[in-house]
């Protein structure tokens, strides 16, 4: 080729870029180094220098179709690589929606996981933040998070990834530290998200049942409006059992609270007034406190729900009653919903 060149100064064929390419094509799938293939083309084009190549118009032409080939070698090999990615990211995100959610055959997914570097024979848990955007894999704040995790665990069989705009990671079950401090990133990351972490499961199932726990965890504390930043299912789990039965749990509410609507204001008042009460210990004056009230103001109203309801906050048998009514209205969204 670079004799043709050097002998009649045109440039490369179409049919010898094509071959380029293909050539770069097939030496990416086939692992070699470009910066290794670019040398030797260099040292190829020294040892077959054409003969009596040494004038400067001709040194240009053979200067030129090396520069040709090259960069059409390069070419090709870019656009395999670029293939590769694409098809390793596509597998990545089909075996993370499979995992997620467990519609996978089980051996199958368990085979799969070891590509990314996960062991599904042990247990595993879930870690889940959700935060003012939507986040993809490529995106910086995914990126951060994940290079802090590296910097600090590094291979420690530790799986970030996103799902449904929720930046989600999946780490060996006896690893609490690794989810803490992801959650602790993620927070930074997005500028105060909202982390829940699920309970350790077993087994190649274990992980989306983790990931549903998690998810789970974070509707949760926004239907009870908690502060915490993180959340554990660990220690939610009360809540889960009390909505169980929804029409029991929406009786007492109704049959427990219901009379507070008839107060001025309506109920939502006292039922602020009577969580920032259990909240504080049931100690008036810190309750108060929370609420920016006096402590006259704030007993008034205990008073009033005693009248209203004929259970009285102070009593510790109405006490009990009254608190789990109080749980049970915020996880039934009442009074703002019918129950």
């Amino acid at each position: 080729m670079l004799a043709g060149v050097a002998e009649t100064g045109r440039r490369l064929h179409r049919t010898e870029l094509a071959d380029r390419r293909q050539r770069g094509e097939q030496a990416a799938e086939e692992g070699h180094s470009l910066r290794t293939l670019v040398r030797e083309h260099l040292d190829a084009t020294r040892a077959c220098w054409p003969p009596g190549a040494d004038g400067a118009g001709t040194t240009d032409s053979v200067l030129a179709a090396v520069t040709q080939a090259v960069d059409a070698f390069a070419e090709g090999y870019e656009r395999a690589q670029r293939l590769a990615v694409r098809q390793e990211e596509a597998a990545r995100r089909e075996f993370i929606d499979d995992l997620l959610y467990g519609r996978s055959d089980l051996g199958r997914l368990a085979e799969r996981a070891e590509r990314f570097g996960l062991v599904l024979s042990s247990a595993h848990a879930v870690a889940v933040a959700r935060g003012p955007e939507v986040y993809d894999d490529t995106a910086p704040v995914t990126r951060l998070v994940e290079g802090a995790l590296i910097a600090r665990f590094g291979d420690r069989r530790i799986l970030i990834t996103t799902k449904n705009g929720q930046l989600i990671c999946i780490a060996p079950g006896d690893q609490d530290d690794v989810l803490a401090f992801f959650a602790k990133q993620a927070y930074a990351a997005t500028d105060g998200s909202r982390v829940a972490i699920g309970r350790p499961r077993p087994g190649a199932g274990g992980v989306v049942h983790s990931y549903e726990e998690a998810l789970s965890t974070l509707e949760l504390a926004d239907r009870l409006e908690l502060d915490e930043p993180v959340v554990r299912a660990a220690d939610l789990l009360v809540y889960p059992v009390l909505t169980r039965d929804r029409q029991a749990m929406a009786d007492l509410v109704l049959s427990v609270l219901g009379p507070l609507v008839d107060a001025r204001g309506g109920a939502e008042p006292l039922l602020g007034t009577l969580e920032a009460y259990f909240a504080a210990g049931c100690t008036a004056a810190e309750a108060a406190r929370r609420l920016s009230l006096s402590v006259r103001a704030l007993t008034y109203r205990l008073d009033r729900v005693h009248q209203l309801t004929g259970a009285d906050p102070a009593d510790p048998v109405h006490r009990y009653t009254l608190q789990t009514a109080v749980i049970g209205a915020r996880l039934l969204g009442w009074p703002g919903q019918e129950i």
